[in-house]
């Protein structure tokens, strides 16, 4: 059964950092790429940044690109997304989730398994 768990949100003020980790089971982790998406109250769930398998590409929503970092240890088939210099608008649900393939396309029907959601919250 393939399981998604996602930890790591949390309150923090704007222009601090936290960091998501988001550990995967079930399934080949080196063969699938894994997302962040986020979803705030009232809008559409968007993808933040994904992961590609085996050579660790790399992809950011234009709203993450030189702030935010996401990073996998394989070994732990765990995935982290490190986010740093928040804003409020940042404020979310944060859900990883399993591609359905080796791509990365911001689209969250390119995503077949998503974890629960890690909320976070920047005050301002």
């Amino acid at each position: 059964e393939v399981q998604l768990q996602a930890s790591g949100g949390g309150l923090v003020q704007a222009g601090g950092s936290l960091r998501l980790s988001c550990a995967a089971s079930g399934f080949t982790f080196d063969d699938y790429v894994v997302g962040w998406f986020r979803q705030a109250p009232g809008k559409e769930r968007e993808g933040v940044s994904c992961i590609g398998p085996n050579d660790g590409r790399t992809y950011y929503a234009d709203s993450a690109k030189g702030r935010f970092r996401i990073s996998s240890d394989n070994a732990k088939n765990t995935v982290y997304l490190q986010m740093n210099s928040l804003k409020s608008e940042d404020t979310a649900v944060y859900y990883c989730a399993k591609g359905r393939g080796s791509w990365c396309i911001f689209n969250s029907s390119e995503f077949n398994h998503w974890g629960q959601g890690t909320q976070v919250t920047v005050s301002s």
